[in-house]
């Protein structure tokens, strides 16, 4: 079966969606609680036309899904668009490397016309800012990119350390991370169990390769952290 296209949306608004698609040919359709499974669908039919539901497309599975297409080379042909189940609105998501090379050159054109079709960025997963860490600009403190196979638990729950500062750290987890989410930390080192606890300060989930699993990438806040021994702890793992 040659599969044209690929629409995923939630099991109520999927009718109506397939009705405004039927001349788009043979389609596969998958609920919104099926990223997983549409990604595997989408990397082996490399179809055509990928198509998000606008409600699912703003969520931060969507918006993971459509960031994994935009980034993957062999999807660069493949139409991404985003509509609405009722047909008042569509945009078409560029592949990043176009997304890239024509950003200035789009500012202008969108400037100077409107249509009921726009073409614009993919909506970024959703990632709250700090409220007192500043992890894209200037920091309080440094902070260290760590070796891999280091991490700490999060209420328990393992988390893989990428990079850390006496006063937080950037971790990959496999259990939900939610923004403002308070948190046990405990953070083992050769001779003690250092504990203490912690705050979510952004979160936003990730679809990574189809043989991995999804996770949340996550910035976490120390609050009460020994910052001494967090900075011996910090210059021993760090790369």
């Amino acid at each position: 079966m040659a599969v044209s296209g690929i629409v995923i949306a939630a099991s109520n608004l999927m009718p109506s969606l397939r009705d405004r698609l039927s001349d788009e040919g043979e389609l596969l359709a998958f609920a919104d609680t099926e990223p997983i499974q549409a990604l595997q669908a989408i990397l082996e039919h490399v179809p055509n036309l990928i198509v998000l539901e606008r409600l699912f497309a703003a969520t931060p599975r969507g918006a993971a899904l459509i960031n994994r297409i935009k980034t993957d080379p062999q999807l660069m042909r493949a139409e991404v668009r985003v509509m609405s189940h009722t047909g008042d609105y569509t945009r078409v998501v560029r592949p990043a490397s176009v997304e890239a090379a024509s950003s200035s050159a789009s500012t202008a054109v969108a400037a100077g016309r409107e249509s009921s079709t726009q073409t614009v960025e993919a909506p970024a997963a959703i990632e709250e800012a700090p409220r007192q860490l500043d992890w894209h600009g200037t920091r309080r403190a440094p902070r260290y990119r760590i070796r891999s196979g280091v991490e700490l638990q999060l209420d328990g729950n393992a988390a893989a350390v990428i990079d850390l500062s006496v006063l937080g750290a950037q971790v990959i987890s496999a259990t939900i991370l939610r923004p403002n989410q308070r948190v046990r930390i405990s953070v083992p080192t050769d001779d003690f169990v250092m504990r203490f606890r912690g705050a979510v300060a952004w979160a936003k989930f990730e679809l990574p390769k189809p043989a991995e699993p999804p996770r949340y990438r996550a910035g976490i806040e120390f609050l009460d952290a020994d910052s001494t021994a967090m900075d011996e702890y910090c210059d021993r793992r760090k790369l």
